[in-house]
């Protein structure tokens, strides 16, 4: 086990995950209601909103999209512009 910090909430823990235990259920939620989202809706044009649709924050989708099951959807959000990158700097 390594002494992690957590992408989400930034709280410091030990383990081999990259959240922390109470941000790991958050992380379920959020990644099902985005699955949901994808397979329920076909007018996603940016990450934008899709955070507004969702409620999921930003910072969360670029984390969520960078997971296996999600890079299909990347291909739709991508206009070849910026190289697969869909972080958004605010």
């Amino acid at each position: 086990m390594e002494f992690n910090k957590c992408e989400r909430c930034g709280c410091f823990f030990v383990s081999d995950t990259n959240t922390c235990g109470n941000c790991s259920s958050k992380d379920a939620m959020d990644m099902a209601k985005l699955k949901l989202y994808f397979e329920e809706s076909s007018d996603y044009s940016s990450i934008h909103s899709i955070s507004l649709d969702t409620g999921i924050t930003v910072k969360n989708l670029n984390r969520f999209l960078k997971e296996k099951e999600f890079k299909s959807y990347l291909q739709d959000l991508d206009d070849g512009t910026n190289n697969g990158n869909i972080s958004i700097s605010l």
